[in-house]
């Protein structure tokens, strides 16, 4: 499945998916680690948020950037569309509106 096609594929199967550096129990840079953090303050169910380890897949850290138009990781996605990397992330959660965006991929 050409790259592109496997990318959409983990967007689209999943209501909250995360690309980043590492896993959620072992963040491999501090902006990963700290998306990590607001995502479970903010209610995300960590055992079904789906992260992909992109330290571990080449071809997804060098093709996401451009299908995104987001240059940096993390990468959060929630229902499929792009919300941002870590500042945005932060920002969402400080306003109470990450933790109401999380609580809508759960009732779905």
């Amino acid at each position: 499945m050409p790259i592109t096609e496997r990318i959409q594929a983990e967007i689209s199967s999943h209501p909250v998916v995360l690309f980043m550096k590492g896993t959620p129990q072992f963040p491999m840079c501090g902006f990963s680690s700290r998306t990590v953090v607001a995502l479970r303050e903010a209610g995300a169910d960590m055992s079904t948020l789906h992260s992909v380890n992109v330290l571990e897949d080449p071809e997804v850290r060098a093709n996401l950037p451009r299908i995104s138009n987001w240059p940096t990781f993390p990468q959060l996605f929630i229902n499929g569309e792009l919300i941002g990397g870590c500042d945005i992330t932060l920002e969402l959660f400080e306003s109470g509106e990450l933790a109401r965006m999380l609580a809508e991929t759960q009732k779905a």
